[in-house]
């Protein structure tokens, strides 16, 4: 592809699956509110081979949750039969891409062999694809997936068992299962991965602000795809910001002063987030926990304000809890 061609691809952002905070309520409200992603991932799903997917599965994925979005249900297992059984459900619901999960760095899920746990059994990682793109024609399957379980040297026999399947993606968290988030992404294994993967590639890992993004993106310009979690929860105005530094730098806006997201934005965004949990359960403790969980991230985008947003993690009532956040976007300019 030519230089030229290149910059003029627009590149593709997919919002990470995060267990427990991008449910289908919070993926509602940041599309929303933000700037649309091109894909949302759901939470992963574990098969279970002797039932239906249960009431909490059933509710993330309906289509009615999901209207107006490109969901990409996400499966973890290690049993190529279940995994095939947990397809063939969500195909039921009109699904045509699904995504299984090599990439769960968990200890819980990884003793287990499962997530990047099952990437230390490559004979039997071999044998799962293998069941399932034989029994799954009629549907696009891409992979997440870490550099392996303890080593990442480990990937290159890993990403050669990839390219013997026609993966729809392969999305590449630059870690191996034993570095959970403290070590450094290995950004050398990643260019690896571009010149030796059959497959197109996504980028994932340390996408936490607009230098970080922009920093990938001149180092790996061949990749036009880029998956965001942590930081995304912690700043939903990332790619809003991003665009806007992107104008500045194309000379399409006069002025550029630093972005921030409108504090009637984000109030309306945790609102929007909080009112449908309310609706969803009528246990005040769950709708708390939720909305705590989200503001444990947005503690890093408000640095000036973590006093107040330990009294939100604090409270013990939904009358408590809007109070408290009232105060803060009270105090925000």
């Amino acid at each position: 592809m030519l230089k030229d061609e290149k910059e003029n691809m627009m590149a593709k952002y997919y919002l990470a699956p995060m267990e427990g905070i991008t449910t289908y309520i919070f993926r509602n409200a940041y599309h929303k509110y933000f700037r649309k992603m091109d894909k949302y991932y759901t939470p992963f799903f574990v098969p279970h081979s002797k039932r239906g997917l249960n009431l909490k599965e059933q509710e993330e994925i309906l289509p009615a949750h999901n209207a107006g979005l490109f969901v990409v249900p996400q499966i973890l297992s290690n049993n190529g039969n279940d995994c095939v059984q947990t397809i063939e459900k969500l195909k039921r619901y009109g699904y045509e891409e699904i995504n299984l999960n090599f990439g769960c760095p968990s200890r819980t899920v990884a003793s287990k062999y499962r997530g990047s746990g099952f990437l230390a059994k490559t004979e039997e990682l071999d044998r799962f694809l293998d069941t399932v793109f034989s029994n799954e024609k009629d549907v696009k399957i891409s992979v997440k997936t870490r550099l392996g379980r303890d080593e990442p040297e480990e990937f290159e026999r890993i990403l050669s068992i990839y390219n013997q399947y026609p993966l729809e993606e392969l999305i590449i968290h630059p870690r191996v299962q034993k570095d959970y988030y403290m070590h450094e992404v290995r950004l050398s294994w990643y260019a690896y991965a571009e010149g030796h993967s059959r497959h197109s590639l996504c980028y994932n890992g340390e996408l936490n602000t607009v230098k970080n993004i922009q920093e990938m993106q001149q180092r790996f310009p061949q990749t036009d795809c880029w998956m965001i979690g942590r930081g995304m929860i912690a700043n939903p105005g990332l790619l809003m910001e991003l665009e806007a530094e992107k104008l500045k730098n194309e000379k399409k806006i006069q002025s550029y002063g630093g972005f921030s997201i409108e504090k009637e934005r984000m109030a309306a965004f945790l609102e929007d987030i909080c009112i449908h949990y309310e609706e969803a359960s009528p246990k005040e403790i769950y709708v708390l926990f939720k909305m705590k969980e989200i503001w444990t991230y947005l503690m890093r985008y408000y640095p000036d304000h973590l006093e107040k947003i330990r009294k939100i993690k604090k409270t013990q009532t939904i009358e408590e809890y809007k109070r408290e956040v009232q105060e803060i976007f009270t105090l925000l300019r």
